[in-house]
């Protein structure tokens, strides 16, 4: 007959009683440990702080739970539960240790000694688990937190800021004097296991007073990273405001050209830009660029190329010296990101099409129900002091249409991984050849990001028609 058959209901309810503080203390913990580790799974990155310290409370609220005296009177007899409770108290040390050599311990004595703690604790939980609990074991146990605790005390009382990642100087102070707190009861505690066996189990309120340093801590590292991503929000609304005032707007009221173009970001800013260099009656000069990455670092590099291309306007009719003159002046200041580049000029007066391109998807030409690939490429921009380009030259017949494009709208791929390819932009150029350059424009535009679901580059589109005799 084990002990708990022979107590009265009053005594165990007595007991229960007594428990009640730990045992809920020890399913916060549990429960708190739990959440941590849920939170650092969902971060999808390795944060060995937040795991340590989630094991450290877990099983800290289980070291409560199976060290209370209500379960030792239900499990009396149980060897196996004997060496369960010797090997959570002692392996309770590993991620206890380790959790505060993640804090970021500058010096290597320090880190010896959590490591040292982290041996220990391996070593006992094993020979616990192995042969049994021991009396001797509990007092090196003893022994060893306290030394450490009253270490570790020290170091952090004598410490005035942290190396904690995401902490600022206020966070640290709570969070310092949280960890102090709960390291002065752990001392106190194990001194007291010596000296005065009959006081109450303190500790727990201690690691409890810590838990709450956390979660105010955390609480105001969400509300101050909403007020940044807030203020991040804000900013990048006023920078794709920006941009898009660097794009022209209508195209030039022209008798002889019709252009429209179609700009999708990625992200709210981005690294594509069009511009209309030269645009009247008679002539037309359509740049299209791409700068290399995405978001905020494209797209200040795009006002860059904007400022280059408008400063080649006198020299706009030799496509070759634009894209030499944007080179010129882009090199150096990119911070080796690199830029793609076409220009076309068409003139309706000598019937010409002038391009050229700098490492450029090609341009193309529908004339007769037909799609054709017009290529001179140099190198990239920005990269190369002696990039040289070429101009191609080419007879403009009326109906001709020219269609200009970014990169993202060929290699924009679906949920199978395949691109959208350059046939398919030939189909659809053809299919479109008889709507007007807007509709045709947001047609091929709609196809891609149906065709991808969803967007993984910028996409954008030109498409210029010379049409002088319906004009």
């Amino acid at each position: 007959m084990t002990l708990m058959a022979v107590m009265s209901s009053e005594e165990v309810l007595t007991a229960f009683r007594r428990e009640i503080p730990y045992l809920f203390l020890g399913a916060a913990f549990v429960a708190f440990g739990f959440l941590c580790a849920g939170f650092a799974i969902l971060r999808r990155k390795r944060d060995s702080l937040l795991i340590y310290f989630a094991i450290f409370a877990a099983l800290y609220g289980l070291r409560l739970w199976v060290s209370s005296p209500l379960v030792g009177m239900a499990e009396q007899d149980s060897a196996f539960y004997i060496r369960i409770r010797g090997a959570v108290n002692y392996v309770i040390l590993i991620p206890a240790f380790l959790f505060f050599i993640s804090l970021g311990l500058p010096r290597r004595f320090e880190r010896m000694v959590g490591y040292a703690m982290v041996a220990l604790g391996s070593v006992l939980a094993a020979v616990t688990a192995l042969f049994g609990d021991s009396r001797l074991y509990d007092r090196i146990h003893c022994i060893a937190i306290t030394a450490a605790s009253g270490f570790f005390l020290i170091r952090f009382m004598t410490r005035t800021s942290g190396k904690t990642k995401g902490l600022d100087a206020s966070d640290f102070v709570v969070l310092h004097w949280g960890l102090l707190s709960f390291l002065a009861f752990v001392a106190w505690q194990n001194i007291a296991t010596f000296f005065f066996p009959s006081l109450p189990l303190l500790e727990p309120f201690g690691f409890a007073a810590f838990l709450t340093t956390l979660g105010y801590v955390a609480i105001r590292s969400t509300l101050r990273r909403d007020q940044q991503l807030k203020e991040i929000r804000n900013e990048l609304e006023v920078a794709r405001r920006i941009q898009l005032s660097i794009l022209p707007g209508e195209f030039f009221a022209s008798t002889k050209f019709r252009v429209a173009a179609r700009y999708v970001p990625m992200s709210s800013v981005a690294g594509d830009l069009y511009d209309y260099i030269i645009a009247d009656d008679h002539h037309v000069g359509l740049l299209i660029a791409d700068v290399s990455g995405h978001g905020v670092p494209a797209a200040l590099i795009a006002s860059m190329v904007k400022l280059a291309a408008v400063s080649q306007r006198p020299v706009a009719a030799n496509p070759s010296q634009v894209l030499s003159g944007m080179n010129a002046a882009l090199l150096g200041n990119t911070q080796n990101q690199f830029v793609t580049a076409a220009y076309v000029h068409l003139n309706s007066e000598s019937q010409e099409l002038r391009y050229s391109a700098a490492g450029h998807p090609p341009l193309l030409l529908v004339r007769n129900g037909a799609v054709t690939e017009i290529e001179e490429n140099g190198l990239i921009l920005a990269l190369f002091g002696f990039a040289s380009y070429s101009t191609a030259v080419h007879k403009l017949e009326e109906g001709d249409r020219i269609v200009m494009y970014t990169d993202g709208i060929v290699e924009a791929s679906n949920a199978t991984g395949d691109f959208f390819g350059q046939e398919m932009l030939y189909d659809l150029v053809k299919k479109t050849r008889a709507l007007s350059p807007a509709v045709a424009a947001d047609s091929i535009i709609s196809s891609v990001r149906r065709w991808a679901g969803k967007q993984d580059d910028d996409l954008t589109l030109l498409i210029c028609d010379y049409s002088p005799i319906a004009a």
